[in-house]
């Protein structure tokens, strides 16, 4: 018996297969937004979409070089509640099996009029490193935008849709130099 377990595991990797039993969602209110805000999770739910949407990424590595830096056990975490969630699934990298590829699901793919628009509301209201004009072409090609999303998603193309905005601090850094 192991734990509370009335069973045997036969092999080590039967422990994996126990410890990735989804969680019950824990729901504040039957409120959309709130519902929706617990699924999303946080800000760096957020920018894993945004890269997994927009700028082709699909590894582990990719998402901890970009920009906002975000720590490696909060990058696992959150590419396991994302996965929990139904938003993204973890696939064997086509080139190299041993790797692991995410992919946003259709539920994940959904998000896009929800980034895109809070891509265009922060560059209007906020001091951000977004080109204006670029700006400005994704607030009047809203649809376009987005079927163009869904069909990169579709055909699996990874081509960067919106380019890294880049670290203000590195930038600036750089500058000094």
């Amino acid at each position: 018996m192991i734990g509370s377990l009335p069973y045997r595991l036969h092999y080590a990797s039967d422990i994996a297969i126990f410890s990735d039993v989804p969680e019950k969602p824990r729901r504040r209110s039957g409120c959309p937004v709130s519902i929706s805000l617990d699924t999303l999770g946080d800000r760096w739910s957020l920018l894993v979409i945004r890269d997994l949407m927009v700028r082709g990424y699909t590894r582990f590595k990719q998402f901890e070089e970009s920009d906002e830096r975000i720590a490696t056990n909060i990058l696992a975490e959150r590419l396991r509640r994302l996965q929990r969630n139904g938003l993204v699934v973890a696939e064997p990298d086509k080139n190299d099996r041993r790797r692991t590829s995410y992919r946003l699901t259709e539920k994940g793919i959904d998000l896009a009029p929800l980034l895109l628009d809070l891509l265009v509301w922060g560059a209007q209201h906020e001091q951000t490193m977004a080109p204006a004009e670029l700006i400005a072409q994704l607030a009047q090609n809203r649809e376009g935008i987005i079927a163009e999303v869904r069909r990169r998603w579709l055909d699996r193309d990874l081509t960067p849709l919106i380019p890294s905005f880049g670290n203000q601090a590195a930038q600036r850094k750089a500058k000094k130099r």
